[in-house]
């Protein structure tokens, strides 16, 4: 049942962005940011852990999950750190993260051969 939790809440979520790059004018980029500030928005009202406990990696792989992640690590590093948690913590939070989509996609440009789209 976990992994039907987590195929239908990532579908879902999927599916609504989907429709907002079809129906909307939004840059993927503008959206990409829309959905990271709107996962921090979920975890700060406490809305997004529930979710990710039912869904699971449904529903902390998408960009969703990535900003509440950095909501975390904010909240945590202001709780030790005071104002310069702010600037800290969702760093420390998703160093991980990060760090591996930098050096796979070093590692893919090194196998294949990156163009520039003309």
């Amino acid at each position: 049942m976990d992994y039907i939790n987590a195929f239908w809440v990532g579908g879902l979520i999927c599916a609504l962005t989907q429709i907002l790059m079809d129906k909307t004018k939004m840059l993927p980029g503008r959206i990409m940011v829309l959905l990271v500030c709107s996962g921090a928005v979920l975890g700060a009202v406490g809305v997004y852990e529930p979710l990710m406990e039912y869904a699971g990696a449904g529903a902390s792989v998408p960009l969703l999950g990535f900003g509440n992640t950095l909501w975390k690590g904010v909240k945590e590093a202001v709780e030790q750190e005071g104002f310069l948690g702010i600037f800290m913590g969702g760093f420390k939070a998703s160093a991980v993260g990060i760090s591996a989509a930098l050096v796979f996609g070093y590692l893919a440009s090194l196998v294949f051969e990156p163009k520039m789209k003309s």
